[in-house]
């Protein structure tokens, strides 16, 4: 069973390559039950979006989202997302990701927990 909690944990991005669509005014909700993580999005480019992960025995994430775009697009795509915890206990999520829509290519991302 995981050892990472990510219920309930809001993150934002850091960094994107430049064929993905969430900037750092995209928000992520993060929720969790047992080893099954999902979670709602919105900001930027992203009108809204769902993802659905399992976690895996390293604690890190495979995933699937999609999104409705500000042109009205529905996005998909498939991520591996790697925990690190930062001396502040915070998460950063580094992560890499295919589309599976579109134009079906790939790119990485860095996202990171928001405190309030």
């Amino acid at each position: 069973m995981a050892r990472i909690n990510y219920d309930n944990r809001r993150f934002a991005p850091q960094s994107n390559t430049l064929n993905g669509e969430v900037d750092p005014s995209t928000v992520f909700h993060y929720r969790q039950c047992a080893g099954i993580v999902w979670a709602t999005y919105a900001g930027g480019s992203v009108r809204f979006g769902t993802l659905i992960a399992k976690v895996l025995d390293d604690d890190s994430l495979d995933m699937r989202y999609s999104h409705v775009n500000e042109q009205g697009q529905l996005m998909t795509g498939r991520c591996r997302s790697i925990p690190e915890t930062l001396d502040d206990g915070r998460l950063r999520l580094h992560e890499t990701w295919t589309w599976t829509s579109g134009d079906k290519s790939s790119g990485t991302s860095v996202i990171e927990e928001i405190k309030d």
